[in-house]
């Protein structure tokens, strides 16, 4: 009997140790939840915001003409440089003169030969002139003379203009730039044959300062925002003082702002859209006709709008939302309709209304439905 005092010893020893470690664990305090995030938020407030309207267009130049041939001829020098700007009568082409040369050389004759004729009608009707009376001359004869120095006139006159046309060719060789701009890349080279019949293009000039941008907008939209103007819920100013910020391909926004100086008062029967256009300062030459870009048009200012710093706004695959905590502290995701973008902050259209708190830093952190410590961000300054 004594002999399995140690065993038994033992496995009590084995029995109690893991029973002490878990009573032990048990008295052990249970770990507390975090505290709710900490978010910035500001309070969504009614007040006066620009109407911004976000329209496609694109740059054309306020003047372009086509220099075309206005003379038949071979091209025999190009007398400017490609991509250059040039004055209105600047020389850009020389097609060979001699062939019109020898014209107005021809039609020269050919006046002083219809001069000579008509200084000899004129002494023949000078020397009857006192033989009629004496019935030296007949009747006849007088009238014939005097029918002769008209049509001896008319000849001088149609040579005169036979040799001013003469000369008109001549001039048409020396190919002039018809107004001031950048001139573009030569549609044709020395040896060519030009055509004033098939009018050959020769070049084309556009003036690069000041530039238009041409929008276009649904017609279906314009009429709903003149509706909205008509019952006061859009203040629209005139026509030439509508501002317009463009934005360029690259995302960044042109420096000087233009206004629109021409909204056409037709429809496009294929699209159902209207045409606006704007004119822009371009000194720098960053606008270039045919490029792309996105107005912002300042379509006068709504009287009781929303607007919240752009960073309240996530944008993902098109849909923008934001983040609005309610009275309990719950955090919800909610989807917004966007105006335009003016002074660092989002016009909303749609899904906000007054009152409502809204979490400008700190959304990253948060899902919806969590609870979340609120706290006043600094007010942002008002949009302009």
């Amino acid at each position: 009997m004594p002999s399995n005092l140690p065993r038994v010893r033992s496995a009590l020893a084995g029995v109690a140790l893991p029973a002490l470690l878990l009573i032990a664990g048990c008295s052990q305090p249970a770990p507390q939840a975090p505290p709710p995030p900490v978010v910035d938020v500001v309070t969504v407030t009614a007040g006066s915001v620009p109407n911004i309207v976000e329209l496609p267009g694109r740059i054309e130049a306020v003047r372009s003409a086509e220099v075309r041939a206005r003379t038949d001829g071979i091209i025999s020098r190009r007398l400017y440089q490609e991509g250059t700007d040039v004055r209105e009568g600047a020389p850009l082409f020389q097609i060979d003169p001699r062939d019109k040369q020898a014209q107005v050389q021809q039609a020269r004759a050919a006046l002083q030969r219809a001069q000579a004729a008509r200084e000899n009608a004129a002494a023949i009707l000078q020397r009857y002139q006192p033989l009629v009376s004496d019935r030296a001359v007949s009747a006849l004869e007088f009238d014939n003379a005097r029918s002769a120095l008209r049509q001896a006139d008319a000849g001088v006159a149609d040579a005169r203009a036979a040799l001013d046309r003469a000369q008109l060719e001549l001039g048409y060789t020396l190919v002039r730039a018809p107004i001031s701009g950048r001139v573009g890349r030569a549609q044709v080279t020395e040896g060519a044959l030009a055509s004033a019949a098939s009018a050959t293009l020769l070049t084309t000039i556009e003036q690069m300062e000041p530039v238009y941008a041409v929008f276009t907008q649904s017609s279906a939209e314009l009429q709903h925002l003149l509706a909205e103007a008509r019952s006061g819920k859009v203040d629209l100013p005139t026509l030439t003082r509508v501002e317009v910020r463009l934005i360029l391909e690259d995302g960044s926004e042109y420096g000087p702002v233009g206004h629109i100086d021409f909204a056409d008062q037709s429809v496009n029967p294929s699209t159902g859209s209207q045409t606006l256009r704007a004119t822009f300062a371009n000194p720098r030459r960053a606008l270039l006709p045919g490029q792309f870009v996105r107005g912002r048009v300042t379509a006068g200012t709504v009287g009781n709008g929303i607007a919240v710093p752009q960073r309240a706004v996530q944008i993902n695959n098109e849909e923008a939302r934001v983040a609005v905590v309610g009275a309990d502290g719950i955090v919800q995701f909610r989807a917004v309709t966007l105006g335009g973008q003016t002074g660092g902050r989002w016009v909303i259209r749609t899904g906000l209304k007054a009152g409502e708190r809204v979490i400008i830093d700190g959304w990253q952190k948060v899902q919806a439905g969590q609870k979340v410590q609120a706290r006043t961000a600094p007010a942002a300054p008002a949009a302009k």
